[in-house]
């Protein structure tokens, strides 16, 4: 069930046994005309996906969710949404779990972090239907289970609170996200979404390494920059980067579990 806030504000949800992915279904639903603010859950998926069209396995007992948007913003500030479904499921994290940041941390661009070990992640993607500009926002959280054998450490919620529940992070989220996305809206905009993200990242201010399809960069993380690209200071001077697989050390923690 959602939020009672989240119901107040028109949000809506639908619970699949088992799909595709998530993320289908909400495109199908745009497809219908659906109107959107529309939360799609699914037990199980067959097909999920994450960022470049990686596979994502999805056992049971986890969180596998699609968030609909119809006509949130303009197109330039999609990639925002990332940030604001970010700090929107680290609150949620946190209140189920109790934890807080550095335990609980925020990973550019879309990834959430239990001690350094991958838990979640998110997909944006955007499309233009009949002249309006919509985006879905694939969300997979680890919380009965987290994967074994992956070239990355990862974690669930489970481990960290013994009452988590799929129902209760979900009634957490849904509430996390209107109220985030209700702050980041005009006039809100991305300057104090921005500076929350800042305070519970990951990495801030340590060498990292980024995998892009020149060929991995390594740098200070400084920080964001107005639009949300991450502040790189390298060897050559400072970088500013779009998108890519962020790697801490020699363990490459990229990968998103997505809806």
């Amino acid at each position: 069930m959602l939020g009672e806030g989240a119901r107040a504000a028109g949000y809506r949800l639908i619970v699949r046994d088992e799909v595709s992915s998530t993320m289908e279904e909400a495109r199908h639903a745009l497809r219908e005309g659906d109107p959107g603010r529309l939360w799609i859950v699914a037990k199980g998926q067959n097909a999920g996906r994450g960022r470049h069209g990686r596979h994502w396995g999805s056992p049971p007992g986890n969180l596998y969710a699609s968030l609909l948007l119809v006509t949130p913003c303009e197109p330039a500030l999609a990639p925002q949404l990332g940030f604001v479904a970010g700090l929107a499921l680290h609150d949620a994290a946190a209140a189920v779990t109790g934890l807080s940041h550095p335990a609980l941390a925020l990973k550019w661009p879309n990834d959430l972090l239990i001690g350094g070990a991958k838990t979640s992640g998110l997909l944006l993607e955007g499309e233009s239907r009949a002249g309006r500009f919509n985006v879905v926002i694939g969300i997979g959280v680890n919380v009965a289970s987290a994967p074994e054998g992956t070239p990355y450490p990862a974690a669930h919620l489970l481990a960290h609170a013994a009452d988590v529940t799929v129902e209760r992070l979900l009634a957490a989220l849904s509430d996390a996200w209107h109220q985030r996305f209700s702050a980041w809206s005009p006039p809100g905009g991305f300057g104090p979404t921005r500076a929350a993200w800042l305070e519970r990242a990951a990495y801030l201010g340590e060498t990292i390494t980024m995998r892009l399809p020149e060929g991995p960069v390594s740098g200070r993380f400084l920080g964001l920059d107005a639009s949300g690209r991450l502040e790189l200071e390298t060897e050559a001077g400072r970088r500013l980067i779009d998108a890519g697989d962020l790697y801490f050390g020699s363990m490459p923690t990229s990968g998103t579990p997505a809806g």
